[in-house]
């Protein structure tokens, strides 16, 4: 038997044949790996072959070669039925016998491997059973596995009919599953003899929504697949909603098993970015990018496909909404992945919606809501629903620390000109501030005092660092010098200091 995939030829050896010999092929030489046995369920006397090749295949299972026995049990109290075992064949070191899939039944068997599950085709009752290795018990040497799904058949398909004799009319014929003709070949073919056909067999995920109602082994088994992203974000969405509205634990626990995948990937490339900063040249060939795979669900398809929509149903209950929110935010907080804005602007906003002023303070007086500019601006904008708003934004922005030009134009703009400036003189910088912007706030008040003032502190600033009080040319304070003229007089200008 040999498998194209790993290059690897296994051999049949002994009376019994259940002492099997792999070979590796690679770079044009042969090579012997490791013997092994595989156990029958009773030994022969006297010894004859008890081991053919349609009860072996070989599959490549999560990167990784594997042997599969078909063992057939007769269906006793002791033995439920037939199972198949699982040896696996390393590159180097003994191969070992590593995980059991229980059938629980007994009769011809087939067997498929189809995005790393193994399906096992049921001729009797025309049914398959699917069997994840991933998902077992951590402790155990051999794992023991039960089907992840009830048994169910292969969808049907019809037979079009064509050739010359054929009339329109004529249906496609139902073509019958689990013949006896039916050939199967790794990882994933079925022939059928009789009809003349070659099927690719795939696993549709849809279904697994409702046949697997246990969340998060669903989320385990979802996030293994390789179709998988749209599933799951449309899990999640069931999930919120309806009458699949899950616990807030429940929710938990998916966006944490979300979260660690996004997590895992996000690592990866930033140690892909570390290793090509450090030695591009070497590294290239070295480090491989990591790939993004379906599973990486991340902040963005998380709010493109679950959270926005899910905020604006009239039917949920506010304090669930800002719950789930809230409990995204915890995840990816635990899992120290960067918050995205947008994610606190959903949340802001949905406090907001339903006049939550006193949470929506208390998320940032806490920091429950991490600072950024744009969720400072947003704060901005709610002024007018919630005056204190404007403080929290201005509180926010100084948080930051390198926000000072927007607190400037915020300040300014709320013609709170001496304001702006005491803060720029608290971080230094007042030396560097433009004159213009400032006298343009000052003279839009009509407040003929304070421009003044204003006026005042930077004639004083200019003979500070240039030795003289009047404006440079290309501080474009022309019209301000002449509305203070006009305003005030000539003689309230400042002179040069004499020498």
């Amino acid at each position: 038997m040999y498998c194209p995939e790993t290059t690897v030829l296994l051999l049949s050896t002994t009376v019994q044949g259940n002492v099997l010999q792999p070979f590796i092929f690679k770079n044009g030489t042969m090579s012997k790996m490791s013997k092994f046995e595989i156990e029958l369920p009773m030994v022969p006397k006297p010894a004859k072959l008890s081991l053919s090749e349609r009860d072996i295949a070989m599959a490549t299972i999560y990167g990784q070669l594997y042997v599969m026995y078909l063992k057939h049990h007769s269906r006793t109290v002791n033995s439920p039925g037939a199972e198949v075992v699982l040896y696996h064949l390393p590159r180097e070191g003994p191969c070992k016998k590593a995980h059991v899939l229980k059938l629980n039944t007994t009769g011809k068997f087939a067997l498929n491997v189809v995005d790393n599950l193994v399906v096992v085709h049921h001729q009797s009752t025309q049914t398959s059973l699917i069997f994840d290795i991933k998902l077992r018990e951590p402790d155990c040497a051999v794992n023991i596995h039960q089907p992840v799904l009830p048994a169910r058949s292969i969808h049907p398909y019809r037979i079009p009919l064509t050739g010359p004799a054929v009339a329109p009319s004529q249906a496609p014929v139902p073509c019958e599953l689990y013949s006896s003709t039916w050939s199967v070949f790794q990882p994933d073919i079925i022939i059928s003899a009789s009809e003349g056909y070659l099927w690719y067999l795939q696993v549709k995920l849809r279904p697994m929504l409702t046949l697997l109602p246990d969340k998060g082994k669903l989320m385990d088994f979802l996030l293994r697949r390789r179709d998988c992203k749209m599933v799951i974000l449309s899990v999640c969405s069931q999930m919120l909603v309806g009458g699949d509205k899950g616990a807030l634990p429940v929710v938990a626990v998916v966006f944490d098993k979300l979260n660690q995948v996004y997590k895992e990937y996000l690592e990866a490339e930033q140690a892909y970015t570390v290793a090509m900063e450090s030695a591009p040249s070497r590294s290239s060939s070295a480090h491989k990018r990591p790939v993004r795979t379906q599973a990486v669900i991340d902040q963005s398809d998380m709010y493109t496909h679950v959270l926005s929509s899910f905020t604006e149903k009239k039917d949920v209950s506010h304090k669930f909404i800002i719950a789930v929110l809230m409990e995204y935010i915890r995840s990816l907080n635990q899992f120290q992945i960067t918050v995205q804005h947008y994610l606190y602007e959903l949340v802001i906003k949905t406090l907001v919606q339903h006049n939550l002023f006193y949470m929506l303070h208390q998320f940032l007086q806490y920091h429950v809501l991490s600072d950024s500019k744009p969720l400072a601006c947003l704060l901005l904008s709610l002024e007018s629903t919630y005056p204190p708003a404007h403080q929290l934004s201005l509180d926010m922005l100084k948080r930051l620390s390198t926000a000072n030009d927007e607190i400037v134009e915020v300040l300014l703009s709320k013609q709170q000109v001496l304001g702006a400036l005491r803060f720029v003189r608290s971080v230094g910088a007042h030396d560097n501030v433009s004159a213009r912007k400032f006298l343009d706030a000052a003279q839009q008040t009509s407040d003929p005092m304070l421009f003044y003032t204003i006026f005042r502190f930077f004639e004083q600033r200019n003979l500070r660092l240039r030795g003289n009080p009047n404006f440079n040319p290309g501080e474009h304070c022309e019209e301000h010098v002449a509305y203070f003229k006009q305003t005030f007089g000539e003689q309230a200008l400042m002179r040069p200091a004499s020498v």
